[in-house]
């Protein structure tokens, strides 16, 4: 039985304990992008209200001294006065705007230096009033403090900077509660089913899964703990069952291949003699005029491609329709096998094709072979024909059976092998013509 494990294993990927704290820090991420946005919006408003409140202050402090010195016209006061508030932190700019009866109102500025303006730090303009006497009240000038956004946004950065950094702190600690807690309740318990999955094959299907924890908890752990185990017994009551199947089948299959096998050879032993048949003639045994075209093609194409000779010889027994007469058709056809026995000996070299034709006709293909080592061949056929002594008492010409031979010879100005086995018909027409039992050649 194969003992190959159930379950291949599959390469390492990234570990799901990673993927929940990478998709943790992610929301995290976003969590606290969301938060710092919102406290961000708070800082800078509480900011705004914090330097306006600053701002207000500092004009509790000056107005009653910055009025009195504007009433006693103590200039040096007064400077002293609008140094002190300029120099507090929140300012950016000082304005004091004095009137004067008949002439244009006095303008005094403080401002530190790079301030470029007050942009989105409070502005707060005061009128400055003075009691000269009980129960009278006069405007002296006109007070206008404007914040300085460089301290508004610093104050911002570094409230910023305490965000940024707490939700980072909660954030990571919330990643690492969260991968610890999931390595010690589902990973290493899904580790351990991998490892039991990565053993179990079909010789220890036996071997129960047991999850490595103090005590049985109804979670899904010890569901897919419960599932596995029942697994494992239907496999194994499957793989009996199949190896059971596989045995009956294979003893069926082995029947059915050996009668397979024995009608495969019935048929094509019938398939060859069949194939032998259409091929060949009964007669004889030669080839016959079907296997004569087929072959002929084939070496009429490689003479032309390769220019290697080629020669075709007919054959005809002269006189055969006297013979008959004279013997009957049963010797006739005996005549005619002698005959094709002699020409299967005479020509039997590798690719030359002896062929009948039809009646007492014979046809030759001789590749490699010119015209000269053709007739040579030819001339021991009639040779042999002659010592075999074949009767004829119908021949004109000879006591024996004798041959007539037509020879012709490829060459290059032919386009089909019709054309040279016409040629060798006409030679042979005229060596009947010359009187029989010789060999002509074309041309002469």
């Amino acid at each position: 039985m194969n003992n190959r494990p159930l379950f291949p294993p599959v390469a390492p990927g990234q570990p799901l304990g990673r993927r929940l704290v990478l998709a943790t820090l992610c929301f995290c991420l976003l969590f606290s992008l969301a938060t710092v946005a919102v406290r961000s919006w708070h800082a800078w408003a509480n900011g705004q209200a914090i330097m306006n409140s600053e701002l207000a202050l500092i004009d509790q402090v000056f107005q009653g001294p910055l009025a009195k010195a504007i009433w006693e016209l103590d200039h040096d006061n007064l400077d002293t006065q609008l140094d002190s508030a300029a120099q507090a932190a929140p300012v950016g700019r000082l304005v004091l705007r004095i009137p004067r009866p008949g002439r244009a109102d006095e303008l005094v500025e403080r401002r530190h230096e790079g301030f470029q303006g007050a942009g989105p730090a409070p502005v707060l303009q005061r009128d400055l009033t003075i009691a000269p006497y009980p129960g009278a009240r006069e405007v002296v000038g006109t007070l206008t403090l404007e914040g300085d956004p460089a301290v508004l946004w610093q104050r911002l950065w570094r409230e910023l900077a305490s965000i940024l950094v707490t939700q980072l702190v909660q954030s990571l600690a919330l990643a690492g509660l969260i991968m610890a807690m999931f390595n010690r309740l589902v990973t290493v318990h899904v580790q351990h089913i991998a490892r039991h999955l990565g053993q179990l094959g079909p010789h220890n299907l036996a071997l129960r899964l047991r999850l490595q924890r103090p005590k049985p908890r109804n979670d899904e752990l010890q569901l897919l703990e419960g599932r596995i185990n029942a697994l494992q017994g239907n496999m194994a009551t499957y793989l009996e069952r199949h190896r059971l199947a596989e045995h009956a089948l294979a003893e069926s299959r082995d029947q059915l291949a050996a009668q397979v096998a024995q009608r495969t050879a019935q048929l094509q032993e019938a398939n060859q003699r069949l194939e032998h048949l259409s091929r060949s003639d009964p007669l004889t045994g030669l080839a016959n005029r079907r296997q004569f075209d087929e072959i002929k093609e084939q070496e009429f194409r490689r003479a032309l491609r390769i220019g290697q000779p080629l020669s075709v010889l007919m054959c005809d027994v002269d006189y055969f329709k006297r013979y008959n007469d004279s013997y009957g058709h049963a010797r006739g056809d005996d005549c005619l096998r002698q005959v094709a026995h002699l020409l299967g000996q005479t020509f039997s070299r590798p690719g030359e094709v002896v062929a009948r034709l039809g009646g007492e006709e014979f046809a030759v293909l001789l590749p490699a072979t010119p015209a000269s080592d053709a007739r040579l061949l030819a001339e021991r056929l009639r040779n042999g024909l002659a010592e075999l002594r074949l009767h004829h008492v119908g021949s004109p010409i000879s006591p024996w059976v004798t041959l007539s031979v037509g020879i012709a010879e490829f060459d290059a100005g032919l386009s089909c092998f019709d054309q040279l086995l016409q040629r060798a018909d006409q030679a042979l027409y005229r060596a009947k013509s010359d009187g029989r039992d010789r060999v002509g050649q074309w041309p002469n």
